[in-house]
């Protein structure tokens, strides 16, 4: 069976484990979800330079998988979307935007937690593009890198903190975790500041697999009426 191919453009296999728990609780629509490291990539994309140089490897990775039904790219800062795109005429969907488009049906003004102040600048050009920076709180960095994400007692109160920050001094009525190596304090950062929290990965393969069935829907339908 056709599988949802969800591609970490960084070589962590710690973060790809962390991407695989998280959408867990989606292999219940019964589409098969696979969660593959780019072993090409650098061990976090915490800038731009690294972002853009992981994606021909990436759209590589992706040529190779011969049972995809669709595509997630797993690393805020979509590297690669339009490319990958362009490639495929499967799904394809970044988790930058994919969690902006839910953020926007969960509160008025979003506000996201960043690891590196390097990442802001990467994400406010992307926001730009999409036309919804009239919506965005703030974007505040926690000054960890993803490596340091693996540190539970350090992140969560960094995160928990900027959560915090976005919420009172920005204004921020929903959050937006801004790497894919956070889904593990989703829960406890929701709980902490009594805001919805959206998680990337969750946002993207989400969207990707509504479409992946409506596609599936479609094809039966022909089918039925050849």
């Amino acid at each position: 069976m056709s599988a949802l191919i969800i591609i970490n453009p960084n070589s962590s296999s710690i973060v790809t484990n962390s991407i695989d728990q998280a959408v867990d609780p989606l292999r219940s629509f019964g589409i098969p979800i696979r969660c593959l490291t780019l072993a090409e990539g650098p061990p976090g994309i915490e800038s731009q330079r690294q972002a853009d140089q992981t994606i021909n490897p990436m759209l590589a990775l992706a040529a190779a998988q011969k049972d995809a039904a669709g595509f997630v790219i797993a690393c805020f800062g979509d590297p690669g979307l339009h490319a990958l795109r362009d490639q495929t005429a499967l799904p394809v969907v970044g988790i930058q935007e994919a969690s902006v488009m839910t953020a926007l049906g969960l509160g008025h003004r979003f506000g996201v937690i960043a690891i590196l102040p390097n990442s802001v600048p990467r994400h406010l050009r992307a926001f730009g593009g999409m036309g919804v920076l009239g919506r965005l709180a703030g974007d505040r960095p926690l000054g960890l890198g993803v490596a340091d994400l693996t540190d539970e007692t350090k992140s969560l109160d960094a995160m928990i903190a900027t959560g915090k920050r976005l919420r009172d001094e920005d204004g921020a009525d929903v959050l937006i975790m801004g790497c894919a190596g956070m889904a593990r304090y989703r829960e406890p950062l929701q709980e902490a500041t009594g805001l919805p929290v959206v998680e990337p990965t969750q946002a993207a393969a989400s969207i990707a697999l509504g479409q992946i069935r409506l596609r599936l829907s479609h094809k039966l339908q022909r089918v039925d009426h050849a």
